[in-house]
């Protein structure tokens, strides 16, 4: 199956897909905000500059497009059949990328929260999600 657009057409949908200040960026942003937790964002200085950081309690928070991220049992995360072999070796090099990320973050003693595009839809889950991840250890800490 071919696309349906031409090459410049599909060029300039493209160019539209944001990297950052996503929908699901802002919800996620907006709820860590609304706990009274502060942030920053997209640091350059750690792997893979994660969308959230919050320094201060040695966490990050990922936030992670379904269709880009593969995210497992998703509808939104189906691989497109035209072109299948380009998508496929995009998005697993995007997979296998995230993967060392997290790894390379966890080696530097960062916890980190991965929340998908479709997570961030359920505001009151994402807020549960969310809180429970912020309270990780800090049981021992008191």
């Amino acid at each position: 199956m071919t696309d349906r657009f031409t090459r410049e057409e599909r060029s300039a949908i493209m160019s539209r897909v944001k990297g950052r200040n996503t929908q699901p960026e802002m919800a996620v942003r907006r709820a860590l905000h609304r706990m009274g937790f502060r942030y920053r964002l997209h640091a350059s200085d750690l792997p893979g500059r994660p969308d959230i950081v919050l320094p201060r309690h040695r966490k990050v928070v990922l936030v992670h497009g379904c269709f880009w991220h593969g995210h497992e049992g998703c509808p939104r995360a189906a691989r497109p059949s035209a072109n299948a072999d380009f998508w496929a070796h995009k998005l697993d090099a995007n997979i296998h990328r995230d993967a060392e990320v997290r790894e390379q973050l966890h080696r530097l003693g960062w916890q980190v929260l991965t929340v998908w595009q479709c997570e961030a839809r359920d505001l009151a889950g994402l807020e549960r999600r969310l809180r429970s991840f912020m309270m990780e250890g800090q049981e021992a800490m008191n």
